[in-house]
């Protein structure tokens, strides 16, 4: 009985939960920020490339 009792005081498991947590948010956002930023940065080089395309097929 005094088992249970100290596992329901014990906090350090669900210290640990929020910290998995908090990280799991953090890898959200970082993931969806580099994806956005991704499809920026591809859009980008893309109108870089296409420019430079006309660029050089004038004579």
């Amino acid at each position: 009985m005094t088992f249970f009792k100290n596992l329901v005081r014990d906090e350090q498991g669900a210290t640990a939960i929020e910290y998995g947590l908090i990280a799991a948010l953090i890898a959200v956002a970082a993931i969806t920020a580099m994806t956005s930023l991704g499809s920026t940065l591809s859009a980008t080089f893309q109108n870089v490339s296409t420019e430079m395309e006309a660029g050089t097929s004038t004579p």
